[in-house]
């Protein structure tokens, strides 16, 4: 899984920069692991800007995440994922961002609407905004799941940009 995550992650990370976008992301769930495949390939920092890691609510709140979004919608949840990404792409002033919130493991106690294997993500593209799920995470190592989610991201960044960028 590692190997074909790391070349997905090269090939994206290559069409970044020949079609010249930008990207941020906000990781909670996933603690950076998008962000150091992006820049696992040289010549990376033309098109990373940067990101965060938000594992506890304050910080999300703190980078730009409405305190509103994650008590009406919860912290787990396809609204504070799209939150998420909108505030670092505002942040960072990128093209393409990506924002990540789920449980891996167990139910996290310090939020109720925590359901292990639950996962959403939300990737902000120019104007657009795409939401996904991904749900049966769990029951594997944390490293394995983080490099499952992180593939979903890339194979959809991928093909968002094939679809959306000419030439």
């Amino acid at each position: 899984m590692e190997e074909i995550t790391a070349a997905l992650y090269e090939k994206l990370t290559r069409t970044l920069i020949e079609k010249g976008l930008t990207v941020s992301v906000m990781e909670s769930c996933t603690s950076g692991c998008i962000a150091s495949l992006l820049t696992d390939t040289e010549g990376a920092s033309a098109v990373m800007r940067g990101g965060f890691v938000t594992y506890c609510n304050e910080a999300k709140i703190r980078c730009g995440v409405p305190a509103e979004t994650i008590e009406k919608y919860g912290v787990y949840s396809e609204e504070t994922a799209a939150a998420m990404a909108e505030a670092v792409k505002k942040f960072y002033k990128t093209d393409i961002a990506i924002g990540v919130t789920g449980s891996l493991g167990r139910t996290d106690p310090a939020n109720e609407d925590s359901v292990p294997g639950q996962v959403y993500l939300a990737i902000a593209f120019g104007d657009d905004l795409y939401r996904y799920s991904l749900d049966g995470i769990s029951g594997r190592s944390r490293h394995e799941s983080k490099l499952l989610i992180a593939e979903h991201v890339g194979r959809a960044l991928l093909d968002g940009i094939s679809k959306s960028i000419p030439g």
